[in-house]
C-alpha cells in the first residue's frame, strides 16, 4: 500500500478528510453514549472523550468515515486525536489506549476497504492520527516556575510508541503526527515511530502537520515555519504541512514557505475560517474552496483536507477543485519505504 500511496501522490493531489469533532457534535451525544457497556460503572465523566466512540458507538464513527470517502477523500484519519496514555489520563482511562487505537484503525480500515471494493479505480487509505497530547515538553504550564515541565521527553516517547503500535496493528497505512504546537513533542513522536519500525522490521509512511497559532507566524513553542521544517527535515517524511488554528486565507503565507523549502510532499488542512464569537466556523464550502484554489494556482500543495468546522460538503468542494490542478513538484526525491 505504501508504494501505491507514493505513486498516486506523484500523479494527483491527495484528498484528506475533514473534521471528526465537528461531525460528532451533530449527533448530540450524551454521557451514556461515551460510557457504553464497557465503562457504564466508570466513576469519572467521559462526555467529550470522542476517541471512546470508536468502541462505544462505532457505527457513528464508521458513518462519518464513509461520508468523507463518499465526498472524495482518499485518506481518512482514525478517531484517535487524544489516543495516548497522557491525554487519556484526564479520564482515568490509560489502560484503554490500545483498544481505542486498535479499534479506531480497524473500523477506518473496514470502511476504506469497503469503498475501495466499490470504486477500485480510487483506492482508499487510513492515516493513524497521533495528536499533540495536552502537555508540552518545551513550555512550563506554571508561569511562576518556568523550568517546570508537565511531561518528559521519555514519557512522550513511551506514549506515542504504544499509540503507533496499536494504530498499525489495527490496519493504518500511514501515521499522521498532527496539530503540532511544540516541535519537541513531534520529535518524541518521530523517535517513537522510528523505534517501532526497527522493532517490527517494517517502515510505514509518516506525515507531520504543525500548527501556526496566530498572526505571529509561530508555533506555540516559538518556532517560525522555516525553523519547524528544519527541525524535522532529518527524518524521511512522507509529507509535512500545516493544519488547524487558522483558515485557508491566514495559512497561505506559511504554506508558501513550506512549499518553497520542503523536500517532501506538502499538506494543508485549514479550519473553515476563523471561529466567530460563539466558537463556530462560518466559511461555506464555496468560500473555503475559493481560498483553496489560490493554494493550487500557486502550486503549493500535494495533500489537501480540512480541520475544525469542515464537513463532507467542504471536502467535496475541495476535491472537485483539486481535480483541475497538478500536485506541487517536490524539489528533492522522496525517500521510499519498504512496503513488503
Amino acid at each position: 500500500m505504501s508504494d501505491l500511496l507514493y505513486k498516486i501522490a506523484q500523479e494527483r493531489i491527495l484528498i484528506l478528510d475533514g473534521a471528526m469533532g465537528t461531525m460528532i457534535q451533530r449527533y448530540k451525544l450524551e454521557e451514556e453514549d461515551y460510557h457504553g457497556d464497557r465503562w457504564k460503572d466508570h466513576s469519572h465523566p467521559l462526555k467529550g472523550n470522542n476517541d471512546l466512540l470508536s468502541i462505544t458507538r462505532p457505527e457513528i464513527i464508521k458513518e462519518i468515515h464513509r461520508q468523507y470517502f463518499e465526498a472524495g477523500a482518499d485518506i481518512v484519519e482514525t478517531n484517535t486525536f487524544s489516543g495516548t496514555t497522557i491525554a487519556q489520563a484526564d479520564y482515568h482511562l490509560e489502560d484503554a489506549v490500545y483498544d481505542i487505537n486498535f479499534q479506531s484503525a480497524k473500523i477506518a480500515r473496514e470502511v476504506a476497504d469497503e469503498m475501495t471494493v466499490k470504486e477500485p479505480h480510487k483506492p482508499r487509505f487510513v492515516a493513524g492520527a497521533m495528536g499533540p497530547t495536552n502537555r508540552t515538553c518545551s513550555i512550563s504550564p506554571d508561569v511562576n516556575d518556568p523550568g517546570y515541565r508537565a511531561v518528559t521527553f521519555d514519557q512522550l516517547v513511551a506514549a506515542y510508541y504504544d499509540q503507533a503500535k496499536a494504530l498499525i496493528e489495527g490496519g493504518s497505512d500511514l501515521l499522521l503526527i498532527e496539530t503540532i504546537f511544540d516541535t519537541l513533542n513531534a520529535k518524541a513522536a518521530l523517535f517513537a515511530v522510528q523505534s517501532l519500525f526497527e522493532d517490527i522490521g517494517r517502515e510505514y509512511p509518516v506525515s507531520i502537520s504543525g500548527t501556526i497559532t496566530d498572526a505571529s507566524g509561530r508555533t506555540l513553542s516559538g518556532q517560525t515555519t522555516e525553523a519547524f521544517l528544519i527541525s524535522l527535515a532529518h527524518v524521511p517524511l512522507f509529507s509535512i504541512g500545516l493544519n488547524c488554528a487558522l483558515g485557508a486565507k491566514e495559512l497561505r503565507p506559511y504554506l508558501q514557505i513550506l512549499a518553497k523549502e520542503a523536500p517532501f510532499l506538502v499538506s494543508a488542512y485549514p479550519n473553515a475560517g476563523l471561529p466567530n464569537e460563539f466558537g463556530a466556523y462560518d466559511e461555506t464550502p464555496d468560500m473555503m474552496g475559493q481560498q483553496i484554489r489560490e493554494f493550487l494556482e500557486l502550486g503549493l500543495v500535494n495533500i489537501l483536507g480540512g480541520c475544525c468546522g469542515t464537513t463532507p460538503p467542504h471536502i467535496k468542494r475541495i476535491a472537485e477543485i483539486a481535480k483541475e490542478y497538478k500536485p506541487r513538484v517536490v524539489n528533492s526525491p522522496l525517500l521510499m519505504v519498504d512496503s513488503q
